[in-house]
């Protein structure tokens, strides 16, 4: 046998790798379009969070200085922002600036933006994790259970709560679950994140004060952190269960009206097989698309909450340095807002295609 021969290439094997190999090609080609995607987002969301805070009629250079400074220190001060140069050169710096981590300083605190952040999203992760856990648990059975009994008096209330959280305010619902829950009967905590009694006992490892609480050996703080979260929970839970709801009801009722749902009844099969085997199962894909947009959502609508709960996180921090005019914190917290709804949109594209090759 000759040489050539003996190392010929095996045919099976050849093919294995040429697949593998177009694979790899594909899964780099669809990461470098979600990288492209996500940073031209993320350039047009720091456009235009650049340009409003220039076009709004706060001065930052007064917010620094003061109203009585005197005019070369405005001056001085004015310079050293570089509000001096022009608009296009001004996005140039705070483009670099940004992808460098650089937000600047607060003016309210005194610290780096970077570092208040770091310090404050936590709360609100915390928060509006437990919000969309309390969301799905209770969400999608409702949905299911209104599809399934179209029509009924349940639907009908189901439909009316839905409506009810597209419709009342939220920081009207947080008072009054103040004024009764917490002032009258004391079911839930008050404002804030602990008791004035447990506040700086646990050192702030993950910045999650249940978890935190659980890692220093502290049950009894992460019991009183879980009593103040019930409230806030509750209330960012009952918007997110009313859009999930609403959602998960719709995409039933598409489902409930093909063909393939008619005949697995006409077989006699199980009226549970044919909601939660057959119904359901089809649309799970579409609903993890609805849960990040509310996930989304709580993490960029809880301002009002914060601020009615007393909450030291994003929103609330947002709020403050908005009052204050420190637009180096108002832009950094808008801008991080964004990223992160975007970085949860494109992961629920990304798992919509892994679990649906149809999307592929």
């Amino acid at each position: 046998m000759s040489v050539e021969a003996s190392i010929a290439p095996v045919p099976g094997v050849s093919r294995r790798q040429g697949t593998a190999g177009r694979r790899i090609v594909r899964l780099a080609q669809n990461l470098g379009a979600v990288g492209i995607s996500v940073f031209l987002t993320v350039l047009g969301l720091m456009a235009i969070t650049f340009f409003i805070g220039r076009v709004i009629p706060i001065d930052p250079v007064a917010a620094a200085v003061g109203d009585r400074a005197p005019k070369d220190v405005y001056e001085a001060t004015r310079l050293a922002m570089g509000l001096d140069r022009p608009l296009y050169e001004q996005f140039y710096r705070y483009c670099v600036a940004v992808f460098r981590g650089d937000f600047g300083m607060s003016l309210s605190t005194g610290n780096r933006v970077v570092d208040d952040i770091v310090r404050v999203f936590p709360a609100t992760f915390e928060m509006a994790s437990i919000g969309i856990v309390v969301g799905v648990l209770l969400g999608v059975p409702m949905g299911v259970w209104a599809a399934a009994r179209q029509g009924s008096w349940i639907d009908q209330v189901i439909r009316v709560l839905g409506l009810m959280g597209y419709a009342v305010p939220a920081f009207w619902l947080g008072l009054v679950g103040l004024a009764v829950f917490y002032a009258r009967l004391r079911w839930v905590g008050g404002p804030g994140r602990l008791d004035i009694a447990y506040d700086g006992m646990v050192d702030p490892v993950t910045g999650i004060l249940l978890i935190d609480a659980l890692l220093a050996g502290e049950p009894a703080i992460a019991r009183n952190a879980l009593w103040h979260l019930a409230l806030p929970c509750a209330v960012l839970g009952f918007f997110s269960l009313a859009y999930i709801a609403r959602m998960t009801r719709s995409l039933m009722l598409d489902q409930l009206g093909q063909e393939f749902i008619v005949t697995a009844r006409v077989k006699g099969v199980p009226e549970w097989k044919v909601i939660w085997k057959h119904a359901f199962r089809p649309i799970r894909i579409p609903l993890i698309t609805v849960i990040g947009l509310s996930y989304a959502g709580l993490l960029e609508g809880s301002v009002m909450i914060e601020t009615i709960f007393s909450w030291p996180g994003l929103g609330n921090y947002i709020t403050t340095a908005l009052l204050n005019a420190d637009m180096n914190a108002v832009l950094a917290g808008t801008l991080v807002i964004g990223a992160v709804f975007i970085v949860i949109n494109k992961a629920s594209d990304v798992l919509y295609r892994i679990l649906d090759p149809r999307a592929r």
